[in-house]
């Protein structure tokens, strides 16, 4: 058995990007045990580190040496490794010379398909140690950097400059050069608090001896949740409550090494600026965490996190108040400024502004949007001018100061400068409820202009993208289709909206006329929705035939899809369930071998058997019953109560020969059969089920 020591790896740099600094280390680890695992070396328990200046892994209880292996080399044939008189071939003495052996040396493997000369021999395993450098240096190659920098006259390539590495094995240092710097057992911890090097005696003393003596918190998730907590206890204590963006979270854990969270303020008279352009200012430059009052309303404080423990920590606090002061005041000056000019006159300056060169500017697309919306505005019960009115003025806060300078505040602010100019309220709602939702899980435009403005737009945007033949391939969707196509099917479905998508892509290819020859374009944008739509169910735990049934229909109005689905995955539950399923597959198969022309009606008069008789009356007496039931959309029932032709259908097959000698009685079965199986059609193709 393996003896097992520890092993520490540690990358230490210049400063890591704090937004890429956990997706690094993550990669890291991943590298790290997947060589080890390759390696056939077992280990225990394994810890990541991430900080600012530092990648390091702690690999506990890892095999000293590999396990010797035994190895089987297979050569010659028997019949052929002899010749008559039984002296060796040379295919024999040529196997013998490559394993290092003479012919007298090699055993025999017999089988059942055959006999063969063989070479057994023991590799003994490699020493870990050996085995590390080149282990770590294909996980460094593997990490997920896009742009990789060189530094000084050296060939080593990483994303930031590299300034020691510790590679430590139980008390033992492994000599290598990684990244052109070699290997060592000391560390560095805090640039300011500790400089010097530490000396690390074994890699289970890395972590509590950075954190004691080097001022630094190693493990990324401690850092956060103690970042978490220093905000919201400062918070506290400063009257307020913090709201914790956990993007920013994570930035400014890979910021800090030794967080300490300080609480600062800025003039109450900047609270006149709307919250979200505060809050940009605050956030994006900054990174600081805002806070609120009890009634939910933004204060004039922020906490920032430093990275050092001052002695006097009012001057850390001064020094923030004193940077962002100019950041406020930009966005209070960018808040008067835009006020200066009403949105609408700045519909001309779209023209100014390309959308994309084969679809023309901001400006088309405005209007391109503005006929899509009134459509489905009408579609939806809403206001065709108000939705008009809300395209045109939808992408005109691009062209203002605030949004240049804070483009996350698209849409919001458009929604306070048509308050200001004194738009609908709805209109003004629907400029920021276009972008609706902007991420997964975001909340859905609530007000019906909202809601067919941003369907239109994001219709107008797939249709026009896929007619000039940019599909989304792989990673690659510069344009957001993907997040296009699931937001508007959101949008549709949870806000219960009754458009008929068909209708309304043929309506975005009538406004996109003449930009682009792709006549198939429609079909093409409705299946690649039909792809999201499925992911969708696919995370509400719908089952993936369900799906496929209700798609083998092809339903164009995404509520009544949902509907079907909903029904299907009820209709399963039931007992007949299986069986009907059975029979819909059955009844497909025999409908599609079948070239002879089936009647339309059933003839009731050639009806000869007695369970044929019964299946007819009981589809017809049905299709009556669930016809109302289809009407309204109520599929549920409508399958609850065809669950009940369960035993006609059974005995049908077990007492009567469709495919009949007679031609006008076989003809009428089928009939009778594609009857049957139109009822279940009119929700779904049920032989697409598994059992």
């Amino acid at each position: 058995m393996s003896n097992k020591k520890d092993l520490l790896i540690e990358i230490g740099t210049e400063e890591l990007p704090p937004k890429a600094l956990l997706k690094l280390s993550n990669a890291f680890t991943a590298g790290i045990t997947d060589g080890l695992t390759k390696a056939e070396l077992a280990f225990g328990q394994v810890e990541s580190f991430a900080a600012p200046r530092r990648l390091a892994v702690l690999v506990k209880e890892l095999d000293e040496t590999q396990a010797d292996k035994e190895v089987e080399r297979r050569g010659p044939a028997l019949t052929a490794a002899f010749d008559d008189d039984g002296n060796p071939t040379k295919a024999t003495e040529g196997f013998a010379r490559s394993c290092g052996v003479t012919p007298d040396q090699l055993e025999t493997m017999e089988s059942d398909k055959g006999a063969w000369l063989v070479y057994r021999s023991t590799q003994q395993g490699r020493p870990t140690a050996a085995l590390i450098p080149a282990i770590l240096t294909d996980s460094l190659h593997r990490l997920p950097i896009p742009k990789r920098m060189r530094w000084g006259d050296l060939d080593a390539e990483f994303v930031r400059p590299v300034h020691w590495v510790v590679l430590l094995f139980g008390d033992e240092v492994i000599n290598a050069e990684v990244l052109s710097v070699k290997s060592g057992r000391d560390t560095f911890g805090h640039r300011f608090h500790h400089p010097d090097p530490i000396y690390l005696g074994e890699p289970a003393a890395y972590a509590p001896i950075l954190e004691t003596t080097g001022r630094v918190m190693p493990v990324f998730a401690d850092r956060r949740e103690a970042i978490r907590a220093q905000v919201m206890e400062a918070a506290e204590k400063a009257g307020g409550k913090a709201v914790i963006d956990e993007d920013l979270l994570d930035e400014v854990t890979g910021l800090v090494e030794w967080p300490l969270a300080v609480v600062g303020s800025f003039e109450e008279r900047f609270l006149e600026v709307p919250p979200e352009c505060l809050i940009s200012a605050m956030k994006g430059h900054q990174k600081y965490f805002h806070m609120v009052s009890a009634d939910g309303k933004l204060m004039p404080n922020f906490i920032t996190v430093s990275n050092i423990e001052s002695r006097h920590p009012e001057y850390v606090r001064k020094g923030n108040e004193r940077v962002i002061r100019p950041r406020l005041t930009d966005a209070d000056f960018f808040w008067n400024q835009d006020r200066k000019q009403k949105l609408e006159q700045r519909i001309d300056s779209l023209a100014t502004v390309i959308f994309q060169k084969q679809l023309g500017t901001l400006a088309d697309k405005s209007r391109r949007v503005a006929a899509i919306a009134e459509q489905c505005a009408t579609a939806i019960g809403g206001d065709a001018d108000l939705a008009a009115r809300a395209a045109l003025l939808a992408k005109c806060d691009l062209m203002t100061e605030m949004v240049g300078e804070f483009p996350e505040l698209q849409g919001i602010m458009g929604r306070y400068y048509a308050q200001h100019d004194g738009e609908a309220a709805e209109v003004a709602e629907a400029l920021d409820e276009q972008y609706m939702p902007r991420f997964a899980g975001d909340e859905l435009p609530g007000g019906k202009t909202g809601q067919a403005l941003a369907v239109a737009d994001k219709l107008d945007t797939l249709i026009g993208i896929f007619g000039i033949g940019q599909v989304p391939s792989g990673d690659k969707d510069p344009f957001a289709l993907r997040r296009a196509a699931l937001g508007a099917l959101r949008i549709i479905i949870e806000q219960r909206l009754d458009i008929d998508l068909q209708a309304m892509l043929e309506q975005a290819a009538a406004a996109n006329a003449g930009l682009f020859d792709n006549a198939g374009v429609i079909d093409q944008v409705f299946d690649f929705m039909m792809s999201r739509l499925k992911a969708y169910y696919h995370e509400l735990m719908v089952a993936p035939d369900t799906f496929e049934a209700v798609l083998a229909q092809r339903p164009t109005h995404p509520l009544d899809f949902d509907a079907r689905l909903k029904a299907v995955t009820a209709f399963r539950t039931l007992t007949e369930a299986e069986s009907l399923a059975a029979a819909n597959k059955r009844i497909g198969n025999i409908l599609k071998k079948t070239d002879e022309p089936i009647p339309e009606q059933v003839d009731s008069a050639l009806l000869q058997d007695e369970a044929e008789k019964a299946l007819f009356a009981q589809v017809e007496t049905m299709a009556k019953s669930v016809a109302p039931l289809f009407a309204t959309r109520d599929y549920e029932a409508a399958l609850k109560q065809l669950a009940g032709l369960r035993e006609v259908v059974d005995n049908f097959f077990d007492a009567v020969m469709v495919m009949a000698d007679d031609e006008k009685i076989r003809a009428n079965r089928l009939a009778l059969l594609q009857r049957l199986r139109n009822l279940f059609l009119e929700v779904a193709d049920l032989s697409q089920l598994q059992n």
